[in-house]
């Protein structure tokens, strides 16, 4: 097993609320095996994008991003991957093809910050930058979805 990623407590929350994107990775697979309508599904990413995700996106661009400068090289993929699953989410599409376009995609995302762009945050950011993250940013992912079709 490897090493696991020593994070920084300003951060944590952002990786907690990785740890769920990467489960709504999870329940989407699992619900595409199940065979579950892809619809039923769609409308759960869609909850999700809208109150979740595109908050912490929001938070991660205003708050952490800047820590290393928009014209950063590993910033600038965060964005351009940000932009794409935004349009992935927003996309009023429902097909197999899309609903694991979005699964294949935010995993990848995930694992790029959590493995890469949060590792070099961590190595220039400051006190008052930390700070300021921590201040601004609270988690609180309760899963008010009614129809868990990753269980049935």
């Amino acid at each position: 097993m490897p090493n696991s990623i020593k994070r920084i407590e300003a951060l944590k929350p952002l990786s907690r609320e990785h740890h769920y994107g990467l489960l709504l990775c999870w329940k989407i697979r699992t619900g595409i095996k199940k065979n579950v309508a892809i619809e039923r599904i769609k409308r759960y990413t869609d909850w999700y994008w809208k109150n979740h995700l595109s908050h912490h996106f929001e938070m991660e661009e205003t708050y952490v991003f800047s820590i290393l400068g928009n014209d950063h090289s590993l910033i600038k993929q965060a964005k351009a991957e940000h932009r794409k699953l935004k349009g992935l989410f927003e996309s009023t599409e429902a097909s197999l093809e899309s609903i694991s376009l979005i699964e294949e995609e935010l995993e990848k995302h995930i694992r790029f910050e959590e493995r890469v762009l949060f590792n070099e945050i961590q190595k220039v950011a400051t006190a008052q930058d930390l700070e300021k993250i921590s201040l601004v940013h609270t988690i609180d992912l309760q899963n008010e979805w009614a129809d868990e079709f990753w269980v049935s």
